[in-house]
């Protein structure tokens, strides 16, 4: 795929560049509690408005339903957006109407604009191929050249993804490139040993990558809500913990194939557990206990790995050459049930290796645990896309940027 270096080369002075971002950031009303999505558009933004480009940002966040919804406005991170440009940004208050085709008219060289949320449009998500294909028409009017640069989005089959770079010369942002080397790294130069450590909440999020990972990792740690699947496929008790009944069958096929290949294949000894669910904004103390992963109590609710598996864990990442990381420990947003994440977190930064935080929740992780980001190898913004990519799944919005 062509660079965005390859586009300053030929020059953008006075051309209109439409940036696919991915600014999908959390929010709190309209404060934004984790501004790293945007912050990592930025170098691609300020290359072009340096170089008189007329940049047209635009990006999807949440999930409206195909109308306007001012609960997910783009306002605030157009607004954040201009903070860390130090520039002021133009917002337009719909994305292919009279505001847009206004604001976008009067830029000037090396100004910046966003548009409003791309999902206000009912065909940015449509399954219709017309019916995208007709967004990315409107879209098309408003620019002279796409850069894609929204990892997070590229493995959707989105208007402003996959059909608005047929329909315009084409690069890839800066942080697509970066994103794409560093899952080469993963994938096809990959130093050993080779660790993966796995998290979140479903088993049956993670089947795909754990299916292709199993012939490319040497270890494979399980943490998170997933735990309990796989405890209970081995006829252990979960007590009230989170579990998919039906995946349990898939649980022992990985264990049988990972000794069959030779991976290590790493499931706690001790989990914290807990009579409930904590309060999330209270923060209140719940007074966890641990217990042994093959013991757990009938009505306890498992909510984080135990100490003894936080130090196992932490040997088995000692000499990694490579890391691979998606998905919390456990609820890492209360005190009580944040210290697995916080030992992978710091094992991560003590390994030798390459070390990658694969994007969603664990990067949330890192930055809420208070972790400096630029001592990790990489930190993606994009969770789902670093795991379809890993799958070897074929990711819509990288296919579209290829010639």
């Amino acid at each position: 795929m062509k660079t965005i270096d390859e586009l300053l080369a030929q020059g953008v002075s006075g051309k209109r560049v439409f940036v696919r971002a991915d600014l999908n950031v959390p929010l709190d009303g309209t404060t934004i509690t984790d501004d790293g999505r945007i912050r990592a558009v930025v170098p691609t933004v300020k290359a072009l408005a340096a170089a008189g480009a007329r940049v047209v940002v635009a990006s999807h966040l949440g999930r409206p339903k195909g109308a306007p919804d001012p609960a997910f406005s783009l306002a605030p991170a157009a607004a954040r957006l201009g903070e860390l440009l130090g520039a002021d940004v133009a917002f337009a208050t719909d994305t292919v109407g009279d505001s847009a085709q206004t604001v976008v008219a009067g830029l000037a060289d090396g100004r910046v604009a966003v548009l409003e949320n791309l999902r206000f449009n009912a065909g940015e998500t449509s399954k219709d191929d017309a019916e995208r294909g007709a967004f990315a028409d409107l879209l098309a009017t408003l620019a002279d050249v796409y850069v894609g640069d929204g990892f997070g989005a590229v493995h959707r089959k989105h208007a402003s993804v996959f059909d608005l770079p047929a329909r315009l010369p084409h690069y890839a942002g800066y942080l697509i490139a970066t994103e794409v080397g560093v899952l080469k790294k993963l994938t096809e130069d990959v130093r050993r040993p080779y660790v993966v450590a796995l998290g979140g909440s479903k088993v049956s999020d993670k089947i795909g990558v754990i299916d292709n990972l199993l012939d490319k990792a040497d270890r494979i740690l399980i943490g998170g809500g997933m735990v309990f699947t796989f405890l209970a496929a081995k006829g252990h008790e979960v007590g009230t913990s989170l579990l998919q009944e039906d995946q349990k069958q898939k649980c022992l096929e990985y264990l049988a194939e990972a000794e069959r290949r030779g991976v290590e294949f790493v499931l706690p000894v001790d989990i914290l557990v807990s009579d409930g669910f904590p309060d999330l904004k209270a923060k209140a103390p719940t007074h966890p206990e641990t217990v042994a992963a093959d013991a757990m109590p009938a009505g306890k609710l498992g909510l984080d790995i135990g100490p003894d598996t936080r130090k196992l864990y932490a040997a088995k990442l000692a000499d990694a050459g490579t890391v691979f990381w998606n998905g919390p420990m456990g609820v890492f947003e209360h005190p009580d049930y944040a210290e697995g994440t916080r030992a992978v977190a710091q094992a991560l930064l003590d390994a030798p290796g390459f070390t990658v935080v694969g994007g969603g929740d664990s990067a949330a992780a890192v930055r809420t645990l208070g972790f400096d980001e630029n001592a990790f190898g990489h930190i993606s913004t994009g969770g789902g896309a670093s795991l379809e990519y890993l799958e070897g799944k074929t990711l819509p919005g990288l296919a579209a940027l290829e010639d």
